[in-house]
């Protein structure tokens, strides 16, 4: 049948269009799920798993929702991965529970694990350098009857690809069931298809999209902009890689001079870091990244969180140089978020420090004996000459073929946190990407205003450390994990929050600031340390490393 022109002027439909019914109430949908983040409190609504007999066994590394939010993927130092989805007859207000659980055969801890789009096809990376992908089938993504389903790696559909050469630490997923990326600590980024095979063991492995010559910990991409990904480590810069590489001169477009003669698979169009910024006070002294996020919504955001220093928001579309768009965030809370908390944390927090203080300590006297250098107290000037040599001495060297590629600085700082002991990831919130938020060395998580960088909230969500937080995608439902055996969810509340540290923020972001600085020159101890321990014929052993690294 067909339909008059007139019509079609009149009203203009296009079939990927969604009805203006639809329209509306999806887009009250995303404005009441946005004040429900940024508007009420928080609080812990479920705790899965327990310390005794149900769910991990160590550290939980990695979280990732699937399904479209209906499973919730958590995977850790006991090499399993868990599937979790909801059972109604459970009694709490999201009742998810664990009915699957992958023993996936690593020998090492999991840092991350995704469940491949349109697919049963669970995706997961781990220390040992593998990364493996398990066709579990839809009869095993969780059974009705109550009880757990275990999976063995033996199981059919079970592949192991071994083309990285050192720890593998994150999976970025396409739209695509078959392809992936990771990103791995032997500087390389490389693509996975499914569709096709190859023996890693008779070197056969297809080339990577990225070789670096320093450490590679995290990897991001925009499903709006799959072409371009960030990758970052220990190199105080993020790594914007374009890999639209047939008939074009990506370089030119990027107003950069092309080097004769080169095939890389991804070009390298733009850096970003904090190099016009490095003599503030606040600058960088490690030059360590631990986390990288692209936004969904937009495609061109980025965020990096740096070790020992703040989390910084970057855009892909910002001129060279350029800026003047960059504010540090409002460290002070917004006045409808301060109330006092029922918990006084104070004591706690002041409590936390006997173990960094022995290692110090010991640090100290093995120094003082072999006169590497001798302790005093320092002025304002000598403690910023001092800043400069951390600096100096924890800044790795520069690849080569980045060094002109333009610099892009940030447009915002949210600090607050403290990332000095662990790797964090940092993420964003929200239906339109509007909050940020990042885990903290104390036990607490963050979430600030992207645009102001007002603090929003600290909760409690770790008996120690948490390093990893993903948001549901469409309910206003946070999922968080770190030292803990034990993935925490949290919701908003219509009551007082148990978990609320924000009427401490200001404490709890002076201890950060303060034990930021002190682990920066407990880092530098140490090294010295083993230095000395050197000198003296003792063992060069290293400190002690939290099993999320």
């Amino acid at each position: 049948m067909s339909v008059h022109p007139q019509l079609i002027r009149r009203f203009p439909f296009n079939r990927h269009d969604k009805p203006p019914r639809l329209a509306r109430s999806e887009k009250y949908r995303k404005r009441n799920l946005s004040w429900a983040i940024g508007g009420r409190q928080l609080d812990r609504v479920n705790v899965l798993g327990n310390d005794i007999s149900y769910g991990h066994t160590g550290c939980v590394n990695a979280l990732s929702w699937a399904r479209d939010g209906e499973l919730l993927l958590s995977g850790g130092d006991d090499q399993t991965v868990r599937i979790w989805r909801m059972d109604p007859s459970e009694p709490h207000e999201y009742p998810f529970v664990c009915r699957s659980i992958i023993r996936t055969g690593h020998r090492a801890n999991i840092f991350n694990a995704h469940m491949l789009p349109y697919s049963s096809r669970i995706a997961t990376v781990a220390g040992d350098q593998e990364v493996r992908i398990f066709d579990i089938g839809e009869s095993q993504l969780g059974s009705q009857d109550g009880r757990e389903t275990w999976i063995r790696p033996e199981a059919g559909g079970t592949r192991v690809l071994r083309c990285h050469h050192d720890r593998v630490k994150r999976i970025t997923l396409e739209d695509s069931p078959d392809v992936f990326l990771t990103v791995g600590e032997d500087g390389s980024v490389r693509q996975h298809d499914l569709r096709t095979s190859h023996d890693c063991r008779r070197e056969q492995c297809p080339t990577p999209l990225v070789k670096v010559n320093h450490e590679l910990s995290t990897l991001a991409l925009s499903p709006l902009t799959p072409y371009h990904f960030v990758v970052a480590g220990e190199s105080p810069y993020g790594l914007l890689f374009d890999r639209r590489q047939t008939g074009r001169y990506l370089k030119e477009e990027w107003g950069m001079v092309p080097a004769p003669g080169e095939d890389d698979l991804t070009t390298c169009v733009r850096r970003f870091g904090l190099t016009s910024m490095r003599n503030r006070q606040s600058g960088p002294l490690r030059g360590h990244i631990t986390g990288a996020r692209m936004s969904a919504e937009n495609g061109h955001e980025v965020l990096l969180s740096y070790s020992s220093d703040g989390i910084y928001l970057f855009s892909t579309q910002d001129d060279v140089g350029d800026n003047t768009k960059f504010a540090t965030s409002v460290l002070a809370p917004n006045a409808k978020r301060l109330k006092v908390d029922n918990i006084d944390m104070v004591a706690d927090i002041d409590d936390q420090q006997s173990e960094s203080s022995r290692v110090d300590e010991e640090a100290e006297d093995i120094l003082l004996e072999t006169d590497l250098f001798q302790l005093e107290e320092p002025d304002e000037a000598e403690e910023e000459e001092e800043e400069d040599e951390l600096d100096q001495y924890s800044t790795v060297d520069e690849d080569d073929r980045f060094i002109n590629v333009s610099i892009v600085l940030p447009r915002r700082q949210y600090k607050g946190a403290r990332n000095v002991e662990t790797v964090k990831d940092v993420n964003f919130l929200g239906p339109h990407d509007e909050f940020v938020t990042s885990g903290s060395d104390d036990g607490n998580f963050f979430i600030w205003d992207k645009a102001t960088g007002a603090l929003e909230g600290i909760y409690e969500g770790d008996g120690s450390v948490v390093n990893v937080i993903e948001g549901h995608p469409h309910l206003p439902l946070i999922a968080v994990s770190g030292i803990d055996k034990t993935v925490k969810l949290f919701a908003p509340t219509y009551g007082p929050s148990c978990y609320s540290r924000t009427g401490n923020a200001e404490r709890i972001i002076e201890v950060n600031s303060r034990r930021t600085r002190n682990g920066m020159h407990r880092h530098h101890l140490i090294a010295l340390l083993a230095q000395a321990r050197q000198l003296m014929g003792g063992e060069n052993t290293d400190s002690p490393e939290c099993t999320h690294q």
